[in-house]
């Protein structure tokens, strides 16, 4: 049973195996999150958004906290984080995404403003990272690079007329 659950934490932390990825596994982790977001928002706008980012944190929280017991603090293989801070940053468009199509964009923008935040670490991201040490630490950081990216997602897609 500690084997299977083993097994279990480590393969929702690589986001079922994208973290395994040999370079650059956060991006790859938040890459592979597209797919979910585009779903919940397209379907069940804020709420399935907000649900889906609660659901992968906590789950996150939960099999970090195995994972680390194994490893270093924040491997590059848990990208759980990632996904739940790339959900975050569709939260504030979210309703905007509900059944549209042609707004590709705002995935794309999402992605790059997530992947900036995440990698520059704005506090308190970089207070999450380097001081908390432990699943909540881990977790912690990417939401707040998603916090900020959904704040700047928002603004652009609604004041900027180029998007």
């Amino acid at each position: 049973m500690k084997k299977a659950y083993k097994i279990l934490c480590y393969t929702l932390c690589s986001w079922f195996g994208v973290g395994f990825c040999p370079f650059a596994s956060g991006t790859a982790g938040s890459a592979a999150t597209l797919p979910l977001a585009f779903v919940m928002a397209y379907f069940f706008g804020f709420g399935g958004i907000l649900a889906a980012t609660v659901i992968s944190f906590f789950v996150g929280v939960v099999a970090s906290k195995e994972v680390l017991k194994y490893t270093k603090h924040d491997p590059s293989l848990i990208v759980i984080d990632e996904t739940a801070g790339q959900l975050l940053s569709f939260a504030l468009v979210a309703d905007a995404l509900v059944g549209n199509l042609h707004a590709w964009w705002t995935y794309l923008l999402g992605f790059a403003l997530f992947r900036l935040f995440d990698i520059t670490k704005p506090q308190p991201a970089k207070y999450f990272d380097s001081k908390v040490l432990n699943a909540w630490g881990v977790m912690l950081d990417d939401i707040a690079a998603g916090v900020y990216a959904a704040i700047l997602l928002y603004f652009a897609t609604r004041y900027l007329p180029i998007l």
